[in-house]
């Protein structure tokens, strides 16, 4: 994924930009005569193939590298292949032509080698270091100063930042990546050296972590190095014990929160793993989620948002604090409740996943009835004539009522119990190819206040040492200077002894007088919108006449993608039509989603709706607006917690029976999980 500020624009490769909600433009110390226009790139998981094949077979033994098939010019949509150079270089020309000159800075959230999926032709350590050395040359061939090419500083080669980082297939084996400084720490320093700052080298040699600030002395990018947290890297083991990189990095990651807020910065995370955690799934080791998300609490006056990628399909995670505790933060144990997402998700394999994502969003707390309540009140005070003073009176109390209970749950009038992860899709064609803009606030940006650079003292040294309890009372007095205490729910132990393995750091939250930070309240540099950009490959590609609605759905398997078994109609060359991305969405003026912005508020609420089971009257379409119901009856949505799982077939829902009223939220998140490239009927099938 790739993120530019002011804009950003995600293809996974994702990109991303955001636009200024004003016209000022500022000029940045080290881009004299630039000025931020407010957008921004973002891009991950393009997985070049160099062994693509035009018209070649999609089928696992073919893996489009041979044989007959249908196999586009531009990738092989839907399928488990890997994308050609063309795509590569057509998606590079469309945001020289298109985004270029509006973006501020690029995020590159991994994946720019193939993967291993063809046993003749097996991948090896120069092939995956040439291919991100390809995606290096096409990002100076659209951002690079000519002038500066070849100078002896190779950080000053680029019109704006590019921060990269690891994907799990850059590395070989892939997911395996073992503590550093290592062979492959040595050989990024080597490829990505325009990228990384002098001062850090040191640092990213260790294990891999950097950041930029991208707009100096105000926003920086945390590039984290999420192979160390995937569950599925045998060669380490979590974030709880001090040996483990693991663990270092976390380190890393907290004192560098800590010296942003000092200096009055904000940050961006970005990573190739998401933190996607369900009841029964799970991507990242426990220990790390649990610190990963008690940092994001205690730092969320600093942090802006974070973005990843990996999973190919477009959705977003809820990170809950008071999941936090203070064993699990501490252990580095076998966690039996949850298996390991441990590749990228088909159809069928994703619905588990999204559906236990939808059954815990049912459970956030419903803000209709305040709603409603409010509304009442209003309509009260409009017409208070018609009311007595007891029953205005009746119905406030009622509203305050209800609004504390609501926002205790949520953690306050900003949801600051709850953090957000975005997880954009790809430009590997597992789907369609896309790319996302993010836009931000910029309207304030000429009264942001200026810290020089300074190093802070480091945190590690100033603060105590904290014990978890199951009250904040049990905690020590005196318990300053950085630290401060966790309710985790967990036993006191009955002897006053405290345990070394109970023994952790904690960072302090924001101030009680610190205003909300920019993930909450709409300020500088919080998210307001994106626009989801897609290349519809069937079209472009041009190779068949009428699309089918037939698909071979492997549930963990090889997709084979949705003209398997299909004949190209230009059988000895290419004919596509011009190549480009279309808007698939703009949350700007989305009707279905209707997201204010991109805070974490917004997006609880966002949450909450698709979790409705039974969705309210704006929320509702009836199944035959899809094609699917025919009846005259109408029918409530199923209770998808009650449903039976199935792993293999269909299960037709009232396709000749009833009419099924569907939460058309619900509905629309997972149709753009997977780019539009499902029929509806195989949705409702599989997702209800």
């Amino acid at each position: 994924m790739l993120l530019l500020t002011g804009a950003l624009l995600t293809w996974t490769i994702q990109f991303g930009y955001a636009f200024p909600t004003s016209q000022k433009q500022v000029v940045l110390p080290n881009h004299p005569g630039e000025g931020i226009s407010g957008p921004g790139i973002a891009s991950g998981d393009l997985h070049p193939d160099p062994f693509y094949k035009y018209h070649s077979s999609s089928e696992e033994d073919g893996a489009c590298h041979r044989g007959n098939g249908p196999a586009g010019i531009y990738g092989a949509e839907t399928t488990d292949c890997d994308s050609p150079i063309s795509l590569i270089n057509a998606t590079f020309k469309w945001i020289d032509e298109n985004l270029k000159d509006k973006i501020d800075f690029v995020i590159w959230t991994g994946d720019s080698a193939r993967h291993d999926n063809d046993e003749e032709i097996p991948r090896s350590v120069e092939q995956v270091a040439n291919l991100n050395k390809m995606v290096v040359n096409k990002f100076v061939e659209v951002f690079g100063k000519e002038d500066k090419i070849n100078d002896t500083d190779p950080t000053n080669d680029f019109i704006i930042p590019i921060v990269p980082t690891w994907g799990n297939n850059d590395i070989l084996p892939h997911n395996i990546f073992p503590a550093g400084p290592n062979k492959w720490t040595r050989t990024y320093l080597d490829i990505w050296r325009k990228f990384i700052p002098e001062e850090q080298r040191h640092g990213f040699a260790t294990g891999g972590w950097f950041f930029v600030e991208v707009i100096p002395n105000r926003l920086a990018v945390l590039s984290l190095n999420t192979i160390y947290f995937f569950d599925s890297n045998s060669a380490v083991d979590g974030c709880a014990a001090r040996s483990e990189p693991g663990y270092q990095h976390m380190e890393w990651l907290r004192i560098q929160l800590h010296f942003l807020r000092q200096r009055g910065m904000k940050a961006i995370l970005m990573g190739h793993v998401p933190p996607a955690r369900t009841e029964s799934k799970k991507s990242w080791d426990e220990t790390c989620w649990q610190k990963y998300t008690l940092w994001m609490h205690q730092f969320r006056d600093v942090v802006v948002g974070s973005l990843y990628g990996h999973m190919n399909i477009d959705h977003f995670t809820l990170q809950d604090s008071e999941d936090v505790k203070i064993l699990a933060l501490h252990e580095s144990s076998v966690d039996a409740t949850r298996s390991t997402l441990d590749k990228e998700l088909t159809v069928q394999s994703a619905s588990d996943y999204l559906t236990e994502l939808r059954t815990e969003w049912s459970r956030l707390p419903d803000t209709t009835k305040l709603k409603q309540l409010r509304s009442k009140a209003a309509s009260q005070e409009a017409t208070s004539h018609a009311y007595s003073g007891n029953e205005r009176e009746d119905i406030l109390r009622r509203v305050k009522r209800k609004e504390k209970k609501y926002l205790k749950k949520i953690g306050g009038p900003w949801g600051e119990r709850y953090s957000l992860s975005l997880v954009s899709p790809s430009i590997v064609p597992n789907y369609f190819p896309t790319l996302r803009v993010i836009e931000y606030n910029i309207s304030s940006f000429d009264t942001v206040s200026i810290h020089p650079t300074q190093v802070a003292e480091d945190p590690e040294f100033e603060d105590e040492d904290v014990y978890g309890n199951d009250e904040a009372k049990d905690c020590e007095p005196g318990l300053g200077n950085g630290y401060e205490c966790l309710s985790t729910g967990t036993e006191r132990s009955s002897s006053r002894s405290r345990p070394e393995q109970l023994k952790l750091k904690i960072p302090k939250g924001p101030s009680k007088s610190s205003p909300p930070g920019p993930a909450y309240s709409p300020q500088t540099f919080s998210w307001t919108g994106y626009t989801q950009y897609f290349a519809n490959l069937t079209n472009i590609n041009n190779d068949f006449t009428v699309d089918t609605d037939e698909d071979t759905l492997a549930p963990y398997g090889w997709k084979e993608g949705k003209h398997h078994g299909k004949h190209p109609k230009h059988h000895l060359r290419p004919n596509p039509k011009q190549f480009k991305f279309d808007v698939e969405y703009d949350t700007r003026n989305d009707t279905v989603f209707g997201l204010e912005d991109l805070t974490v508020k917004s997006y609880l609420k966002l949450a909450g709706r698709i979790g409705q089971y039974r969705p309210k009257a704006g929320d509702k379409m009836l199944s035959e607006e899809l094609g699917i119901g025919h009846g005259s009856n109408v029918e409530e949505e199923t209770d998808l917690r009650s449903r039976v799982k199935h792993k293999k077939g269909k299960k037709k829902h009232g396709k000749h029976g009833k009419r099924k009223v569907i939460n058309k939220v619900w509905f629309a998140f997972v149709r753009r999980a997977f780019i539009g490239t499902r029929d509806d009927e195989e949705l409702h099938d599989v997702f209800g």
